[in-house]
């Protein structure tokens, strides 16, 4: 997956979250895709730029990255 189809997943997530929601939306997104993130050396910032959401948003994706250690999605759906 490259980093224009993460961006699109990001603002799919962004953008279909339920009202109040949207942060923890980008911190899953961050959780989920970690690892393809990690390993293609890919940057929040740029992931976020090219999604169109809000740029100050990458820090919640950089704390999603982080938390990929210690969670797991329990909902079957963001698995992959």
């Amino acid at each position: 997956m490259n980093i224009n189809v993460l961006a699109s997943k990001l603002n799919e997530m962004y953008s279909n979250a339920p009202e109040g929601d949207q942060v923890a939306q980008i911190h899953l997104f961050g959780v989920k895709y970690a690892d393809l993130i990690l390993r293609n050396n890919y940057k929040a910032t740029e992931i976020v730029r090219l999604s169109g959401i809000n740029r100050s948003y990458a820090a919640e994706v950089s704390k999603g990255i982080k938390l990929s250690k210690y969670v797991v999605p329990k909902d079957k759906k963001y698995k992959e």
